[in-house]
């Protein structure tokens, strides 16, 4: 499947250099949960591509991502902290995807205990096709607001799953 976003050419600053999660957004986290929100940040600040689509500025840029009325919050700043664009979008067209997610999740974590390789093979393999599926998601989502490359959207859709999770 080719999307636009992977062909686009990305300017040398169309990347994030600082992401935060907004603390009142999160819940409570099990151990899982918080690795996975620390690598998925760790892994998009060392390599993403991320542009806003119809600002002037071509970045680098600060994320800061939050929750707030059944919608997600991507305020963008610039490099020195000066507000750039707020981009909300609905939490609903994710609630599926993010709930089979996390139903997934609880079934590969219990099945890393117990399950042998090939049962925990299979339902890592339904776990990655739902991240793909929530990814390409939040890439459409987001289309004439911000680009972002797959790699990228697919830490941010685990960054969504992180404020999402109410442990």
């Amino acid at each position: 499947m080719g999307d636009e976003a992977e062909e686009q050419t990305w300017s040398e600053g169309a990347r994030l250099i600082e992401v935060t999660l907004d603390e009142d957004s999160l819940g409570r986290d099990n151990v899982e949960v918080e690795h996975e929100r620390k690598v998925a940040i760790f892994d998009l600040l060392e390599k993403n591509n991320f542009a806003l689509e119809s600002h002037e500025t071509s970045g680098p840029y600060n994320l800061r991502l939050s929750l707030a009325d059944n919608r997600l919050v991507f305020s963008v700043s610039d490099a020195d902290s000066a507000p750039l664009q707020h981009v909300m979008l609905s939490l609903s067209p994710f609630r599926r995807i993010v709930k089979d997610y996390f139903l997934i999740c609880d079934s590969y974590y219990e099945a890393i205990k117990t399950q042998p390789a090939s049962k925990i093979e299979a339902i890592d393999m339904g776990r990655r096709g739902l991240h793909d599926e929530g990814s390409h998601l939040l890439m459409e989502r987001l289309k004439g607001k911000i680009a972002v490359d797959i790699a990228t959207a697919r830490r941010l859709f685990t960054l969504l799953c992180a404020l999402h999770w109410k442990g």
